[in-house]
């Protein structure tokens, strides 16, 4: 089993409520509006990976446009989402061919289940915007299988 720590839009505010969060897992997707010092306290807790966000400066070079991985035989996508200007899921799904689609962008958090794949927007872990509760997200991969769940910090 692999547990994967995902979480977006923290905008330079990594809140002690996401290490807690995220103590347990084996690695860290962020997808975007990442801001200063976070991927480094991440980093503590698991390896990380992140996509550049729409207010994230160009050029950073630990942050890639999109990721495409594959685990345990599971393919994952993760970007921002911005590219599909305000991303839902059925937009996101005729794009990207992954089973695991994961992207942030609408600071809403979302775990739809859509013909044997998985949608996953951890919501914003960083500042308090929008009315919006902050979150980070859980993925869990065994045996093929991918399962998300929301968590509320």
């Amino acid at each position: 089993m692999v547990r994967i720590g995902l979480i977006a839009d923290t905008h330079g505010l990594l809140r002690p409520q996401c290490l807690a969060a995220l103590a347990e897992v084996d690695r860290i997707l962020h997808a975007g509006d990442v801001g200063d010092g976070v991927l480094e306290a991440l980093a503590a807790i698991a390896p990380v990976q992140a996509v550049s966000g729409n207010t994230d400066p160009a050029g950073n070079p630990r942050l890639e446009p999109a990721l495409e991985l594959a685990v345990d035989g599971v393919t994952i996508h993760v970007s921002h989402g911005h590219e599909l200007g305000r991303p839902e899921p059925e937009a996101l799904l005729a794009r990207y061919g992954a089973r695991v689609i994961v992207y942030g962008h609408t600071h809403e958090p979302l775990v739809r289940h859509v013909d044997g794949r998985l949608v996953v927007n951890p919501g914003a872990a960083g500042p308090a915007r929008f009315n919006v509760r902050p979150t980070v997200a859980r993925l869990t991969i065994d045996r093929g299988t991918a399962e998300a769940e929301i968590l509320y910090l």
